[in-house]
C-alpha cells in the first residue's frame, strides 16, 4: 500500500496576501459602484449660471398695475465688475483666503479643521467659496440626512468645485457666489441684500456695511442686524479685522470704522413679500390669502398666482403724499411742546419706558449673572445715545389710514404707519383698537333717529349724575334745550350720553346697531360708550361711516377681486356681501346731521382750511387726556378714516392740538381733495329717499327750545319757527297754545341698575 503524501502547509504570509487581494477587490468594487453613484447624482454645474426660481405670486391693483409680489427667492442680478473691492475683500478675508491660489479645495485647511474638530471638539469649517457655491446646487436638509448620504453629498461637492473651477475663471466664480448666496429676508444675491438691508446699489456699499452682510453669510438668522443687533455688529467687527490681517484695511481705518453704528434701511423687503406702493395693503392681503391656501391648497409663494384686489393705485398715491404733508409739521409742533422732565407725570412714565425697554435688550437678557445684569442695567441707564433714541422712538407720532368705495365696500387705499413704504411693523388701520371718541357718535345717533327720536328733538345740556357717572362737554359749557342736530354738530357728550340715560336708546341697541353697521371689536355695552370709550379700528369705522352713505346697505369691506393660477385659471372670485343694516330713511337723516357738522361743525376746517366743498359728511374724535386723534368722513362715494396718535398708549398730546380737528381731519381734507380734483369724480350728493316717508316741517321755535317738547308751527305759535327735516310716521302734532301751562319737563332716568362710572371727557 502507497504511503500517503503529507499536505504541503499554507504560508501565513500568502494568507495575508490572498486576505488582502479580497479585501483590496471589495475595496475596488465598492469604491466603483461608490463612485458610479456618486457620478451619476452629479448635477450639472451649468445650473450655476441659470439659478432656478420658483415662480412668485404677483398682486395686482384694480387699475391694472403691480403693487407686490409674494414669492421664495428675491434677487437682482449683479456682474462682478459692479461689485466693489471691499466687498470682495470682506469675503476673502472670512471664507476663503486661499481662494486665488486653490483648485477648488483646499487640502490644509481641511487637515487643520479635521484635527481640531476631532481633537478638540471644535467646529472649524473648511469649505472654499468654490465649495460653497457647489453646495448650491444640492438639496440639504438638516436633520434629516444619514451618514452616507451626508459622505456621498461631500464628495459630490467636492468633485463639483474642482469642475467649477476648471471651467470657470475666478471672477466668473465670485460673481456666481455673491448672485446665489442667501443674505436673509428673501433677498438672494448681494444686489437685492444691499437694496433690503442699506437702500443702496452694491456700487455704494462702504466698508462696514459690506461686513455686516457678509457677516450673514455665516447665519442670516443669528447675525440678522434687524433683529440681532448685537450680534451682528459684533461678527461686522470681527470681519473689519479678519480685513486688517489680510492688509486690505489699515488698523487706523478699523479703528475709525469699528465705532460707527449699523444704519439699515427701514423699507427693508420681508422675506416672501414685496411692496413699494402699498405694503401694507398687499401684507393684509397676504394673511388672508394664507387663509384661502388652507381651503385651495395652493401655494401662495412659488405657484405663480395672480391676485386681483381692489386697490386703486390714483388713490393710494395720493394717500401716500398726504399723510407726510401734514404729519411732519404736526411732529414738530408736538415735539415743541412735549417734554420727558416737564411734569412729574412724564418723568415717572419715562422711568418705566427705560426700565422696561432696557430689560428687553439682548445683553441685559444674556447676562452672565446678576451682577452682570445690574452692570448693564446701569451702563445703559446713563447712556445717553440710548436714552435719546428710545425718547424719539417713544414719541413718534403714528398714523393709520384707510378708505372704503362707499357702494361696495372696496377698500382703495390703506397706509398702516406714519411712513407709507415701512412695511414692518403694526398696520395702524386694522390692528389697533383704540377709543374712537366722538367719532363714534354717529351710531348712537343712528339708533336714536331709528327710534323715532329725529334731527329737531330737544335734549336737555345740562349735567347729571348716573350712579357716580357725570360727563361734562368738551368746552365744559352747559345751557338749556338744544336739537339733536346741534348737538352733534357741536359734539356735546352731555346730550350724547342723556340719550342713553333718558331711554332713547338702549345699550343692546348700541351693540346691535354698531355690528350691523360694520363694527366687529367687542363693545363693553355701558353708557359710557355713547362718548366713544370702547376700542375700535379705523378700518371698522370707515365701513360703518360707508353704511351711512350707502344708503343703510352695508358692504363687507373686501381687498381681494379674484385669484387666477399660473395659467390664468379662476381658482376663485369675491363680492362683496351686502345686507341692510338701517332704513334708507334713517342712513339719509344721519346724513344730513353729518353734512352740517362738515358744513358748520368740528369738520368745518376741512371746508374753511383744505378747500374741499363736496358734499359729505364727517365727525371727529379726541379721545380723553388726548392720546388717540380721529377723523372719519365719507362722501357717496368714499368713506375714510384717519386716527393719529401713538405706539404706546401712555404717550399723549399734550394740549388742544391733539384733537381730531386739528390732529386727523388735515389728512382726510387733503387727500379727499386731491382724489376729487385728480380723478375729476362726478359731483354726488346724498339722495332723499323718494318714497316720500322723508319731509321737511317747520317747528314753532319755543317748543323746542323752552318747552323742550316740539309741536309743528299752527296758527297760534308767534313764537318763529324752525325748520328741519323728520321721518313721515315721527311728525308731532300741531301746536296748540293751551298747552303750555301744562308742560314740565323732566331728566329721564334709565328705569334700572346701572354700575357707576368714571366722568369722561372726550371730544
Amino acid at each position: 500500500m502507497a504511503k500517503a503524501k503529507p499536505r504541503k502547509k499554507t504560508s501565513l504570509k500568502k494568507i495575508i496576501w490572498s486576505a488582502a487581494g479580497f479585501i483590496l477587490f471589495v475595496i475596488f468594487v465598492a469604491g466603483f459602484f461608490f463612485l458610479q453613484h456618486v457620478i451619476e447624482g452629479l448635477p450639472p454645474i451649468e445650473d450655476l449660471e441659470n439659478p432656478q426660481q420658483s415662480l412668485a405670486s404677483n398682486v395686482y391693483s384694480i387699475d391694472g398695475e403691480e403693487i407686490g409680489q409674494f414669492f421664495i427667492q428675491n434677487r437682482i442680478e449683479t456682474k462682478i465688475d459692479s461689485i466693489p473691492p471691499q466687498v470682495i475683500n470682506a469675503l476673502i478675508a472670512t471664507e476663503d483666503r486661499k481662494f486665488y491660489d486653490h483648485w477648488g479645495v483646499d487640502l490644509v485647511r481641511f487637515a487643520k479643521a479635521m484635527v481640531k474638530n476631532v481633537i478638540f471638539f471644535s467646529r472649524e469649517g473648511a469649505s472654499t467659496i468654490t465649495q460653497q457655491l457647489a453646495k448650491n446646487l444640492y438639496e440639504f436638509k438638516e436633520g434629516r440626512e444619514s451618514l452616507f448620504e451626508t459622505g456621498v453629498r461631500k464628495v459630490r461637492e467636492w468633485i463639483t468645485a474642482v469642475q467649477i473651477e476648471q471651467t470657470y475663471t475666478k471672477s466668473e466664480i465670485l460673481a456666481m457666489y455673491f448672485n446665489e448666496s442667501y443674505f436673509g429676508h428673501g433677498a438672494y444675491g448681494i444686489g437685492m441684500a444691499a437694496k433690503t438691508y442699506f437702500g443702496k446699489k452694491v456700487t455704494e456699499l462702504t466698508i462696514h456695511e459690506a461686513s455686516v452682510l457678509i457677516a450673514l453669510l455665516k447665519s442670516s438668522v443669528y447675525y440678522d442686524p434687524y433683529r440681532r443687533y448685537n450680534t451682528a455688529l459684533s461678527r461686522r467687527n470681527l470681519i473689519m479685522r479678519n480685513m486688517v490681517v489680510m492688509d486690505f484695511i489699515t488698523k487706523e481705518k478699523y479703528n475709525e470704522l469699528s465705532q460707527l453704528p449699523i444704519e439699515l434701511s427701514y423699507e427693508k423687503t420681508e422675506s416672501g413679500f414685496r411692496s413699494n406702493l402699498a405694503p401694507h395693503f398687499v401684507e393684509y392681503v397676504r394673511q388672508q390669502m394664507n387663509e384661502y391656501a388652507k381651503i385651495y391648497n395652493f401655494d401662495l409663494y412659488e405657484d405663480g398666482l395672480s391676485i386681483y384686489t381692489t386697490l386703486d393705485t390714483r388713490m393710494q398715491r395720493i394717500a401716500n403724499e398726504s399723510i407726510p404733508e401734514h404729519i411732519e409739521e404736526f411732529q414738530s409742533t408736538f415735539d415743541k411742546r412735549f417734554s420727558w422732565t416737564s411734569s412729574r407725570d412724564n418723568r415717572q412714565l419715562f422711568a418705566a419706558i427705560l426700565d422696561e425697554e432696557i430689560k428687553k435688550r439682548v445683553e441685559y437678557k444674556n447676562a452672565a449673572n446678576r451682577e452682570e445684569q445690574i452692570s448693564v442695567y446701569h451702563r445703559l441707564k446713563n447712556n445717553v445715545a440710548f436714552i435719546d433714541s428710545i425718547q424719539k422712538v417713544k414719541q413718534r407720532i403714528e398714523v393709520g389710514f384707510v378708505a372704503l368705495d362707499v357702494k361696495h365696500g372696496d377698500i382703495r387705499a390703506m397706509v398702516g404707519r406714519r411712513d407709507p413704504k415701512q412695511a414692518y411693523g403694526l398696520n395702524h388701520a386694522t390692528q389697533i383698537r383704540r377709543q374712537p371718541g366722538s367719532s363714534f357718535k354717529p351710531i348712537i345717533y343712528t339708533v336714536a333717529i331709528d327710534n323715532g327720536i329725529y334731527p329737531a328733538y330737544p335734549i336737555l345740556n345740562q349735567p347729571f349724575d348716573f350712579n357716580g357717572w357725570s360727563p361734562k362737554n368738551f368746552d365744559e359749557s352747559t345751557s338749556g334745550f338744544v336739537t339733536l342736530r346741534d348737538a352733534l354738530r357741536r359734539s356735546l357728550n352731555i346730550v350724547s350720553a342723556r340719550l342713553i340715560i333718558e331711554g332713547h336708546v338702549e345699550l343692546w341697541q348700541i351693540g346691535k346697531y354698531a355690528r350691523s353697521m360694520g363694527i366687529e371689536s367687542k363693545l363693553n355695552l355701558v353708557p359710557a360708550i355713547s362718548l366713544g370709550t370702547e376700542g375700535v379700528t379705523p378700518l371698522e369705522l370707515a365701513n360703518a361711516y360707508a353704511t351711512l352713505g350707502n344708503k343703510g346697505i352695508h358692504n363687507d369691506p373686501i381687498s381681494i377681486l379674484k385669484i387666477e393660477d399660473k395659467d390664468g385659471i379662476l381658482i376663485d372670485s369675491f363680492a362683496p356681501q351686502s345686507r341692510e343694516a338701517i332704513s334708507e330713511e334713517t342712513a339719509y337723516i344721519v346724513c344730513d346731521m353729518l353734512n352740517t357738522v362738515m358744513n358748520e361743525g368740528t369738520g368745518a376746517g376741512a371746508r374753511s382750511r383744505f378747500g374741499f366743498h363736496r358734499p359729505a359728511g364727517g365727525k371727529t374724535g379726541t379721545a380723553q387726556s388726548y392720546s388717540d386723534a380721529w377723523f372719519v368722513g365719507f362722501t357717496p362715494q368714499i368713506s375714510a378714516a384717519v386716527w393719529v396718535g401713538f405706539d404706546d398708549h401712555r404717550i399723549k398730546f399734550t394740549g388742544d392740538y391733539g384733537q381730531g380737528g386739528r390732529a386727523a381731519l388735515p389728512i382726510w381734507a387733503i387727500f379727499m381733495k386731491n382724489v376729487y380734483e385728480e380723478l375729476d369724480l362726478p359731483l354726488e350728493d346724498f339722495e332723499m329717499p323718494k318714497n316720500g316717508n322723508i319731509l321737511t316741517v317747520d317747528f314753532c321755535s319755543h317748543t323746542i327750545f323752552e318747552l323742550g317738547d316740539p309741536r309743528i308751527v299752527s296758527p297760534d305759535c308767534n313764537s318763529g319757527t324752525y325748520t328741519d327735516i323728520i321721518k313721515l310716521n315721527d311728525v308731532p302734532p300741531m301746536y296748540n297754545s293751551e298747552r303750555d301751562t301744562e308742560i314740565k319737563i323732566f331728566d329721564k332716568y334709565l328705569a334700572k341698575d346701572s354700575t357707576a362710572h368714571e366722568a369722561i371727557e372726550i371730544q
